[in-house]
């Protein structure tokens, strides 16, 4: 399975699964507070325009008064978004991608640039990590996946269209400060990882949404475990860092009187130091459903 790919569908923001139960299950779990019920939702930040969310999560969002995701979707706005993004992820003057990676590196990323259909030029003034987003991004697209079709997405339109808040977890300029916070190697590691996964994603990409839409933990649990195998320098502050800080913010939601529906990115809540594993030894029972 493509690590890079799966971190980014399924903890920022992209065939069958094993390991299917008779019972049916969906990324999704709610815990009760004193008065209220809090549902998590395990999002892919990518998904084909057809696909439609299942009625358990249409069910949790019709119980819900307000949503929480990553960021403050609703609010959002796209002039500032593409400021901040460039203000982190663009290199000073006197250098470039090439002068970062070294020739014969930056060689394989305009090879993979012109592959994806994408002149190599317009990545020349990126930092390593935005190189790689983007990459992997517009490979993403390029496998019939729509940004504008994601989880998120969907349910933001939905809150928009009834009038229902949204609030964030952390601001964008935390989330991007996070790749950009990488050190140089990390970077360029980062962006070599992301032109390997994508010479090898398309049918993967299928098991791992699969996995998604049948509620699958275990195998989610195990791509996870491979990624943080392969690259723990990228996964811990991505995905365990990220889940230990919100943890106080969602205890904070159970002593409200309005149900709540948590989006995260599905990594966030499978596997060791997850969300749920997080609350679940703080004594708080969570279901699935």
């Amino acid at each position: 399975m493509p690590k890079l790919l799966l971190l980014l569908l399924l903890s920022l923001g992209l065939m069958p699964a094993g390991g299917c139960a008779a019972e049916e299950h969906h990324t999704l779990w709610s815990l009760h507070g004193k008065s209220n019920t809090v549902y998590l939702l395990g999002s892919v930040h990518f998904l084909k325009p057809s696909e439609r969310l299942p009625p358990a999560v249409d069910q949790a969002y019709r119980d819900a008064e307000k949503l929480v995701m990553e960021i403050d979707m609703d609010d959002l706005d796209p002039l500032a978004m593409q400021q901040t993004t460039m203000e982190l992820g663009l290199l000073p003057q006197d250098r470039t991608l090439e002068s970062e990676l070294g020739t014969t590196a930056y060689a394989r990323v305009s090879e993979q640039a012109r592959q994806i259909g994408i002149d190599p030029a317009l990545l020349s003034r990126f930092r390593p990590w935005l190189a790689a987003m983007t990459l992997v991004q517009l490979q993403l697209m390029k496998q019939g996946l729509d940004p504008n079709a994601g989880v998120e997405q969907q349910l933001a339109a939905r809150a928009g269209a009834d009038g229902k808040e949204i609030i964030g977890l952390e601001t964008l300029q935390q989330q991007l400060g996070m790749l950009a916070g990488l050190s140089s190697e990390q970077q360029r590691e980062f962006l070599m990882y992301s032109v390997e996964d994508t010479e090898r994603a398309s049918q993967e990409l299928d098991q791992l949404i699969g996995a998604w839409r049948q509620g699958d933990t275990r195998t989610l649990e195990q791509l996870l475990a491979e990624g943080f195998e392969k690259y723990p320098d990228l996964y811990r502050p991505l995905t365990v860092e990220r889940n230990r800080k919100w943890i106080p913010s969602i205890e904070d939601l159970l002593d409200d009187t309005d149900d709540y529906l948590v989006v995260v990115g599905t990594l966030h809540l499978v596997g060791k130091d997850s969300v749920i594993e997080l609350l679940e030894r703080k004594g708080y029972k969570v279901t699935q459903h």
